[in-house]
């Protein structure tokens, strides 16, 4: 029962470390670092916190890391890594933050689609599991959108009494940081971020059964997208200064995205994925706008609207949807295949019974002639 519900749970927190990282990345811009040298440092923290596992953990029981397992796992690094944060942070930083959750919610769909398409996940349409997890799919998006695009009336809950006034500090002494908005390019990035990462899904899911080692395979992976990110950095910004960190929130932005949504991340989403399919782990990212939604309004004082509250609902029942459906095919694939197993050994015995020897005397069939051994 717990080992069926740690999936769950583990999923759940990684949304909260993700929300986290939304807060504390999001005042680093604001503060006036540049996303790409974010990024960049989010990827070599994240290699010095996760490699002493993999060393101590998996150094007897690690697969032998043959060229292929190298190459599918520099391919996971370059879309799951490289290609979606780097997208992303830019594309936040050209458009609004509503913006960018909202269209970054597309990743349930694309991942459903890409995983049907390489028959990592079944539809089954005409199956009640199947309805589900295509309606359940479906719900989420659009509760995200909802949430993202529609506010309405303001809910009268009051305000906060656990307000963060450094937020409020930085905003404004950094606010010179920002770029502006731009109505394609932002757009346009935060949808090839979700794309990529739904990408890196179906292709963490093959990696993760030709080499069950979640922190070997993050730590190498991590290493290659820090060379990667570090490079695209210096390329657009090599001024000592842009890459200082003795700003505290820039530090504690790059640490945190780095152990947190990267090291621990990539970790539990690799053997969430070996455990459950890419399906499950994508049908959570909406939860993170519910979220920041409520941590936004504790932290950052921000209203809560109706638009919100229905969305978060629609969101919820979205999710349980897939999930069920996700638990109902398992549960009909493991009886099925208790009944393959049963049948099998029934042909078995079966011929175990007819390849036996006959005792002296007995007779075949209806014909009147005795064996004689």
């Amino acid at each position: 029962m717990l080992a069926d519900f740690m999936p769950f749970l583990a999923n759940v927190l990684l949304q909260v470390g993700f929300a986290g990282m939304n807060i504390t990345s999001k005042l680093a811009l604001e503060s006036g670092m540049k996303p790409l040298i974010l990024v960049a440092y989010r990827q070599i923290f994240a290699t010095l916190a996760i490699a002493p596992f993999a060393f101590f953990f998996e150094r007897k029981t690690r697969p032998k890391i043959t060229m292929p397992i190298l190459f599918q796992i520099f391919l996971c690094s370059a879309t799951g890594a490289t290609a979606n944060q780097v997208f992303y942070f830019v594309g936040l930083e050209n458009t609004t933050a509503t913006v960018a959750c909202a269209l970054n919610n597309v990743l349930p769909a694309a991942t459903f689609v890409l995983a049907a398409l390489f028959r990592q996940e079944a539809v089954g349409i005409n199956k009640a599991s199947g309805l589900a997890k295509v309606l359940g799919t479906l719900i989420c998006v659009g509760g995200a959108m909802l949430l993202s695009f529609y506010h309405g009336d303001v809910i009268g809950i009051g305000e906060s009494e656990i307000h963060w006034h450094y937020a409020d500090k930085m905003s404004s002494n950094g606010s010179s940081g920002a770029t502006g908005s731009n109505f394609f390019l932002g757009p346009f990035l935060v949808m090839a971020s979700a794309m990529a990462w739904a990408i890196w899904f179906i292709l963490q899911g093959k990696t993760s059964k030709n080499f069950p080692a979640p922190y070997t395979c993050t730590t190498i992976m991590c290493f290659m997208a820090s060379i990667e990110c570090t490079i695209i950095g210096i390329f657009t910004d090599h001024k000592s200064s842009a890459w200082s960190l003795s700003s505290p929130i820039r530090l504690v932005a790059a640490l945190y995205a780095g152990i947190v949504c990267n090291a621990i991340a990539f970790s539990v989403m690799s053997w969430s994925i070996q455990k459950r399919g890419p399906l499950y782990v994508s049908v959570f990212s909406p939860l993170l706008l519910v979220i920041v939604a409520i941590l936004s309004w504790a932290l950052l004082s921000e209203k809560l609207y109706v638009g919100t509250v229905v969305g978060s609902l629609l969101i919820v029942a979205g999710l349980y949807a897939v999930l069920w459906g996700k638990d109902k095919e398992m549960k009909g694939n493991g009886k099925g295949e208790e009944e393959k197993v049963a049948g099998d050994r029934n042909i078995h015995n079966d011929l175990e019974l007819q390849l036996q020897p006959l005792p002296k005397g007995s007779q075949l069939g209806g014909g009147g002639g005795t064996v004689v051994n």
